[in-house]
């Protein structure tokens, strides 16, 4: 009888999790039907109530009920081995449906986003931009989503803003338009000397867990942007891709592109069968290492601030994105 409840409560989570936005009992149980479950809108109503005095879910009156902070924490924790390779089937998922078209920059592109409070981001402007500046984020655009604002699953809390920041999965999207298929083989640490990759001192392959890897490498407090924006000398995110080599050329100009419009690409590209910071590449595969979307906003966990991150959020229109040297007027509307 527990596990069934503990079942039906997912189904749940499930579907406001996909929705994004506030469902009544009476979406809920449709939506539940439609995938084969037997239950009645009574039955979703009892476990609503339940599930909002647990804190799972937040009832809003008359638009429904929406899923919670604590919730998606408890979907996100459950069946874990099950979602085990959850993150590479996103990656490929959001690189097919990213439509941004390089040549008319226009279209929507793939964006991280980090949910903090307006003043503590306010204060921490001058370390972000020196990130932007010093290279060691994805391009030089971001973007702003205010209070209820929603973007994918994440809705931004009343006195909160959500920090958009490009994605390095935008790269394989813009490569897949190109024809070029893309590889992601893992996220990881990169560390630096006077500002010049030198080794991967921690990776975790996107196939083998469930969350983003740099997600993790920022909890658990194993960078160090401080030490790499002040001196050169820290450890950043970055990922590992493969692309064909016959496509290195293209790859190159394409990247070329994308740091002119803001953004960013590559930080090296390899040769052809050739390892790249001591990583192996198959023959007829080159290596490249793209800079973590997140590492903007990372710096702010470094100061003591706490965050909540999210990689891969969702998809946002290019036409929303500003330069990182206007962050300090556009926060202005949030405080």
């Amino acid at each position: 009888m527990k596990e069934r409840k503990k079942k039906k409560e997912l189904s749940i989570l499930r579907v406001l999790r996909n929705s994004g936005t506030p469902m009544t009992s009476a979406m809920i149980t449709q939506e539940l039907v439609a995938s084969g479950q037997e239950i009645s809108e009574r039955t979703v109503r009892l476990y609503l109530q339940e599930m909002a005095n647990d804190g799972l879910t937040t009832n809003i009156g008359k638009k429904g009920h929406q899923i919670s902070e604590k919730g998606l924490g408890e979907f996100d924790s459950a069946n874990i081995i099950d979602k085990v390779g959850f993150l590479s089937a996103k990656i490929d998922t959001m690189t097919y449906q990213m439509d941004f078209d390089l040549n008319t920059t226009s279209g929507n592109v793939v964006i991280n986003v980090t949910l903090v409070e307006p003043g503590i981001f306010a204060k921490s402007i001058p370390l972000v931009s020196r990130v932007y500046k010093e290279g060691y984020a994805m391009g030089h655009l971001l973007t702003f989503l205010g209070p209820g604002e929603t973007l994918g699953h994440i809705v931004v809390p009343e006195d909160m803003i959500g920090v958009g920041t490009v994605c390095s999965i935008t790269m394989n999207g813009v490569l897949l338009k190109h024809a070029i298929p893309t590889t992601s083989r893992f996220g990881g640490l990169l560390e630096l000397r006077d500002g010049k990759p030198v080794r991967f001192a921690e990776i975790i392959m996107y196939d083998g867990t469930s969350i983003d890897p740099l997600e993790i490498f920022i909890r658990s407090g194993m960078t160090n942007y401080i030490g790499a924006v002040k001196t050169g000398n820290g450890r950043i995110g970055a990922s590992f891709r493969e692309f064909p080599a016959e496509s290195r050329d293209m790859v190159e100009h394409i990247d070329k592109k994308m740091k002119r419009i803001g953004l960013g690409g590559l930080l090296r590209i390899g040769m052809p069968g050739h390892a790249l910071l001591d990583i192996p590449v198959s023959e007829g595969r080159v290596g490249a290492i793209v800079i973590g979307g997140l590492n903007p906003v990372s710096i702010m966990e470094e100061t003591g601030a706490r965050l909540y991150s999210r990689a891969l959020a969702g998809l946002i229109d290019f036409r929303k994105l500003f330069r990182y040297e206007e962050m300090e007027n556009r926060i202005k509307d949030f405080l």
